[in-house]
């Protein structure tokens, strides 16, 4: 019997280490020849439990044991944030957005379908770290002749694996063989360390840049005109270039810049690299506000706390009424007293009393009806002009279901879109279905593109707009290496105020160039204030 358990315990051992070492890191390395390999580590642990005194091995035990689960952990957690983020999962950045990060689990496939993944995830790691911790502790107890053919046993394998790495690529064998997850763990080290430098180097730049615009006359050319930036969520570069979404993105395009063309208003589009891709929304919104690169979270917190202005408070200060429209805001948000709004309209506020479209609290045309309604307030005279952030997110995951644009007049109190918001499959039916998820994925962007469209025809007046995506969505629906671009569009009935982005990179039109040049989203705020603050053209 202690033969059958000491047995058992170096077959658990050996499996669950050569499973923790060989596990795959990314996504497309998910495959049943990535598991084909000789990781050196796992004979060597256990030949140094095997030969430790009894203490000590109890000590090694629980390191193993420690960096098992360091090794599921980050290997789990790079596979989940490539997948999301196209980037690896950082400890000292990411540990916060875990309730980001069950918050859009949960919104895409439901609450009880989030806590049962969740649930399998953590008891499955659970119950391979006692049995991992349960062999390591049995091979520090062996003694007598067990140990010494278990250490002969041991030291054979270790031989192997040393001759399969000496042999190297001449024998095939270099591909097998390796000695590297105690490297997989110092890189991860190392990049928590380049982190740490990374926020000592923002906090400096937010301590010596105040952000202040030396502009003699402050947005002097758009004086008395309301001014509206619109967030599109998930509209990226790949929604107009991918083949699979640009037969439908760009005619919708085509036919918004006609349409506005008919309406008096001239447009001009280019690119802008977002700091973030798949979520994290907030983060381009910063970028773009502060003019300065916030591409994590440990940024986005110290900016909240700085003192430098951001674009809403420049407007504010002046003469424009500021105004923030958000209706994914169902919580408190103590992050808006930074950007300096003199009105904030969350999802409570907009007066929605339709159905939800799952995690998508209303649909973008009853959000820009209530902006309407609520901010620019038609008809009122002697009113400030309005410098809105608007967030239009029927395009945000799950995609389900997709909404339609109806007579504006209908719009109501959003009661007529219950219909529509019980259509469709659920978010487990739809994404269930990779195909399917991309082609709603791309319907709801249409959807958001024809809306905004429609209103500012309809609505627009002598605005002025700026329109943008915040990032693209995640891999799933652009691929591993898609650019991390969106299309940014500047519309209004100046077309003298239009013509000046030209110059930098934009081209006339709804559709940015493909060759044009993709600017970094935080140096968008210093053009908007230089066009827009520049004297009229002769």
């Amino acid at each position: 019997m202690r033969r059958q358990r000491a047995f058992l315990a170096c077959v658990v051992f050996i499996v669950i280490g050569f499973f923790a070492c060989v596990m795959p890191d990314y996504p497309q390395g998910v495959r049943f020849d990535a598991f084909i390999r000789f990781p050196l580590e796992v004979p060597l642990v256990a030949l140094a439990l095997l030969l430790a005194p009894r203490r000590l091995a109890q000590v090694l035990a629980v390191l193993a044991t420690i960096a098992v689960f360091c090794l599921l952990f980050l290997k789990i957690a790079d596979i989940g944030v490539l997948s999301a983020f196209q980037r690896r999962f950082n400890p000292y950045l990411d540990i916060k957005m875990m309730a980001d990060g069950w918050n859009l689990l949960s919104g895409s496939v439901g609450r009880p379908g989030a806590l049962a993944v969740v649930g399998l995830v953590a008891f499955g790691i659970g119950l391979l770290l006692w049995a991992f911790w349960w062999a390591s502790t049995m091979l520090g107890r062996f003694h007598g002749g067990l140990r010494t053919v278990s250490i002969v046993a041991f030291g054979v394998i270790t031989g192997l694996g040393v001759a399969l790495i000496a042999a190297g690529p001449r024998a095939g064998a270099a591909n097998i063989a390796e000695l590297r997850q105690v490297g997989y763990l110092g890189d991860r080290l190392s990049l928590v360390a380049r982190s740490v430098e990374d926020i000592r180097v923002f906090e400096t730049s937010l301590a010596t840049g105040v952000g202040r615009s030396d502009a003699a006359d402050l947005f002097g050319s758009i004086e008395g005109r309301d001014v509206v930036l619109v967030f599109i969520e998930s509209y990226g570069r790949s929604a107009i270039d991918d083949a699979r979404y640009g037969t439908l993105i760009r005619p919708r395009l085509d036919a918004i810049g006609r349409q506005l063309e008919a309406a008096g208003f001239a447009s001009a589009s280019g690119w802008a690299l977002s700091p973030t891709v798949g979520g994290l929304s907030w983060l381009a919104h910063g970028t773009l506000l502060s003019g300065l690169w916030v591409d994590s979270q440990a940024r986005y917190d110290l900016l909240m706390r700085s003192d430098r202005p951001s674009l809403n408070r420049l407007f504010r200060d002046a003469g424009w009424h500021t105004v923030a429209v958000m209706p994914a805001i169902t919580m408190d948000w103590p992050e808006a007293a930074y950007y300096g709004y003199d009105e904030v309209l969350a999802a409570k506020d907009l007066g929605y009393r339709g159905k939800p479209f799952n995690w998508v609290t209303m649909p973008d045309q009853f959000t820009l009806s209530a902006f309407e309604r609520l901010a620019r307030r038609p008809g009122e005279e002697n009113r400030k002009p309005v410098m809105a952030e608007i967030a239009l997110i029927s395009s945000h995951a799950p995609w389900t279901p997709v909404p339609r644009l109806i007579d504006w007049s209908q719009v109501g109190d959003g009661t007529v879109f219950n219909q529509q918001a019980e259509s469709g499959d659920s978010p487990p039916v739809v994404w269930s279905d990779h195909e399917r998820v991309r082609r709603q994925y791309v319907e709801t962007i249409d959807y958001a593109l024809e809306t905004l469209g429609d209103y500012i025809a309809r609505f627009g007046k002598d605005a002025v707009f700026i329109v943008l995506g915040d990032h693209q969505p995640a891999s799933l629906v652009t691929g591993p290496d898609a650019s991390r671009a969106v299309p940014v569009h500047v519309i209004s009935r100046d077309a003298d105020l239009v013509k000046r982005f030209l110059p930098e990179g934009f081209s006339p039109g709804m559709i940015p160039q493909a060759h044009a040049t993709e600017g970094s989203m935080d140096r968008l705020r210093e053009r908007l204030i230089r066009n827009f603050s520049a004297p009229p053209a002769p």
